[in-house]
């Protein structure tokens, strides 16, 4: 299916939205590659939600594909004296699922994390059997800069984490060899 007349959007998430984002994050289909298999209450969520907004440089987006929320990004814990993050998305409706929103957030999101908020590194923490986001994150210039070994511990079990980054220089580079259709970030 030819998706690139989707019209895809981040809008910044509301707390009409928080419903909706506690569904998507208990999803075992979405917990699965984060650290915590939560169960949260819309109360949770919303002190969650109020605390992160109340911070500045915080970000919270919906993802939309054709005016329907499909996902959730997040950059929180800005860390300016080292300049960098580790930001975060994850598409939740399985239909919208595909290798070219992928490319689409992931480049969309190294821009404006390089050219707006000015950090010099993205840095980003993945399950090791999580081949295809560790796959998206080297195409895009990310390079492996360790494991983690049983560095987390979930449902009994302990996983490794690879940690991957990418420099601003190194994105510049690569920025310049791609051909993608930008989002725009509401803020």
């Amino acid at each position: 299916m030819d998706r690139s007349s989707d019209i895809v959007v981040c809008r910044k998430m509301t707390d009409g939205d928080l419903e909706m984002v506690m569904t998507w994050r208990m999803m075992p289909e979405i917990t699965k590659f984060m650290y915590t298999d939560p169960k949260l209450t819309l109360e949770g969520q919303k002190k969650w939600f109020n605390k992160i907004i109340e911070e500045e440089n915080n970000y919270l987006w919906i993802v939309e594909v054709n005016g329907i929320p499909v996902g959730s990004m997040i950059i929180t814990e800005l860390d300016f004296v080292n300049k960098r993050c580790a930001p975060a998305f994850y598409i939740a409706v399985k239909e919208k699922r595909s290798l070219e929103l992928a490319i689409r957030l992931e480049a969309s999101l190294l821009d404006f994390i390089f050219s707006k908020l000015s950090v010099n590194k993205f840095v980003s923490e993945v399950f090791s059997f999580n081949k295809g986001v560790i796959r998206i994150h080297q195409m895009f210039g990310c390079r492996i800069e360790g494991v983690l070994k049983e560095h987390i511990f979930k449902n009994g079990e302990f996983y490794d984490v690879t940690v991957l980054g990418l420099t601003k220089k190194e994105w510049e580079e690569k920025k310049s060899k791609l051909k993608y259709e930008p989002i725009e970030f509401e803020l």
